[in-house]
């Protein structure tokens, strides 16, 4: 144990931030009642967002939780790694005039895609919400609002996010929205993982993104390339952003790329296990 003085010297204030960081690193179904029961798999909170680390490139990252950790939530951040399949999703927070060019490119390629929606996109571009559903892609649920969700901790609340959006899908487009869910800005902790879980979703997270969102600010194309190309993985959920620029000008090059690279491209609804 640590003796501290009634003033701690720089080594005994660094002995206790050291204490303190391997406490907050201890499996979560220490540090909480709330979290998993015994015999549970412990999964990593995200204080900030669901992050990845690509140890080798072309091959599977690693991610603040395991795809087996995630699994006893019904949340995903790897698809089939047996295949060379890409699973294509895009956040959509607001229509930035680039959805139209990107629903064209898929249906060029043939490519299903999902579209996790909020709010305001539905309000806004009804139309193009109800191209998504005409063409056949996925429209999941993005929350209605984009707040951080790892900070409402009460079902209800997380419940009134989520059923909001459905509403307002159904009233847009007559159809009942698929039952997928993707926090916004990834972050998320156990609780949430549950509470989706009780109401039917399925959470997806992701295993290939980029900074694409920064609308001032686009990446080139070659800076999109140099992340997109050398990391892509057998299985990878992608995430894009539809408000940039830059991946509406290259998708279909982008998608040719991944094409000749022997990639074919899967819907959510064909994830290992997936019944929605």
């Amino acid at each position: 144990m640590f003796s501290f003085q009634r003033r701690p010297g720089p080594l005994a204030i660094l002995c206790a931030a050291l204490l303190l960081s391997a406490m907050l690193l201890w499996p979560l179904s220490r540090q909480s009642s709330s979290l998993p029961a015994a015999g549970d798999a412990a999964v990593a909170v995200s204080t900030d967002n669901w992050g990845l680390s690509f140890p080798t490139e072309g091959q599977s990252p690693v991610g603040n939780a395991t795809v087996e950790e995630l699994a006893q939530y019904n949340a995903y951040y790897l698809g089939d790694t047996t295949k060379k399949v890409i699973y294509l999703t895009f956040d959509c927070g607001y229509e930035n005039g680039y959805t139209a060019s990107i629903l064209d490119t898929l249906k060029k390629h043939n490519t299903p895609a999902a579209f996790f929606v909020v709010g305001n996109m539905i309000e806004s571009a009804p139309d193009l919400i109800r191209r998504m559903v005409a063409e056949g892609h996925i429209v999941g649920n993005h929350t209605y609002h984009h707040p951080d969700m790892s900070a409402i901790s009460d079902q209800a609340s997380f419940q009134k996010e989520l059923e909001s959006l459905e509403a307002l899908f159904q009233e847009t487009t007559g159809q009942t929205m698929s039952k997928y869910y993707r926090p916004p800005q990834g972050k998320y902790n156990v609780e949430n993982l549950r509470q989706a879980k009780a109401l039917g979703y399925k959470t997806i997270l992701w295993s290939l993104a980029y900074v694409d969102w920064y609308v001032d600010d686009q990446p080139t194309p070659e800076q999109a390339y140099a992340k997109l190309l050398p990391r892509i993985h057998d299985g990878a959920i992608v995430l894009l952003h539809s408000t940039s620029r830059t991946n509406a000008e290259i998708l279909d090059d982008l998608l040719t790329k991944w094409e000749e690279m022997g990639f074919t491209f899967a819907s959510l609804d064909q994830l290992p296990g997936s019944t929605v």
